[in-house]
């Protein structure tokens, strides 16, 4: 990216290294597009991304956070294949980085 440019999507190369490494994964929590995917020629590798673990179903769990990745994964036509879905993508991360979230400190433990 030249100095005075933006990234707006992912280039071959690492959607190459991106795609090794989600296929060793067992399960993948997916927090933000990589790319502009609203813009067609940004969404490149949003799309190669959702692609890989829809055709990994079976094989990885896949969580989903944020209401843009669930956008990206619905304009793609593969929320169906995805294991798990959240609009809570801010709190999601928050909840596995150790915090304690309000909503799930009043229910109680069984």
């Amino acid at each position: 990216i030249p100095k005075d440019g933006i990234g707006v999507d992912l280039g071959e190369r690492s959607l190459v290294k991106f795609e090794k490494e989600i296929k060793k994964a067992k399960t993948v929590f997916w927090n933000g597009p990589v790319g502009v995917f609203e813009i067609e020629k940004y969404a490149k590798g949003t799309n190669r991304i959702a692609k890989i673990l829809a055709d990994m179903q079976g094989e990885v769990v896949t969580i989903i956070g944020g209401g843009d990745s669930i956008a990206a994964i619905d304009k793609a036509g593969l929320t169906e294949k995805m294991t798990h879905i959240s609009t809570g993508g801010g709190a999601s991360l928050e909840f596995l980085g150790g915090k304690k979230l309000p909503g799930i400190e009043v229910l109680p433990e069984k």
